[in-house]
């Protein structure tokens, strides 16, 4: 199964985020959407799944989600600072936004991962979003420039 994750588009989907998107089976997105518009483009892509992040002020949106997809337990939450459990032996993979810097890093058996920001450039870091790919509940991460 693979999965398009995204995050920090801040009011900004690009053609490019849409079309590297096209055949994944589910978008989770790790917040600062900034635009309910966002969500609603997103959902003609692939199912949906959505945290709020520290811009989202105004959506109704959760602060952390937990979502089982293809036997991979995946914990999301926008800001990594804010996780408040030991994901260690209860989640697979704890997603993240906020700094957009791309990140992969695993820690005790549990796969970090940071897509990036895929809204407005910020300096010098890229523009990017990423693919979980799960395979027998095991999943590899990757980000891509877009």
């Amino acid at each position: 199964m693979r999965i398009g994750v995204i995050s920090d588009t801040h009011d900004l989907l690009r053609e490019s985020a849409v079309k590297a998107l096209q055949g994944v089976e589910h978008i989770l997105h790790v917040g600062d959407v900034c635009s309910p518009a966002i969500l609603e483009e997103l959902r003609q892509i692939a199912p949906l799944t959505t945290v709020c992040g520290n811009m989202d002020r105004f959506m109704d949106l959760p602060h952390v989600e937990a979502v089982e997809l293809a036997g991979c337990w995946i914990f999301m939450v926008h800001n990594l600072e804010h996780l408040d459990l030991d994901p260690v032996g209860r989640f697979h993979v704890v997603l993240h936004g906020h700094t957009h810097q791309p990140e992969i890093r695993e820690h005790d058996g549990v796969l970090y991962f940071n897509p990036g920001s895929a809204g407005p450039r910020r300096g010098t870091l890229p523009v990017s979003l990423g693919y979980l790919d799960i395979q027998d509940g095991q999943a590899q991460a990757r980000w891509v420039g877009i």
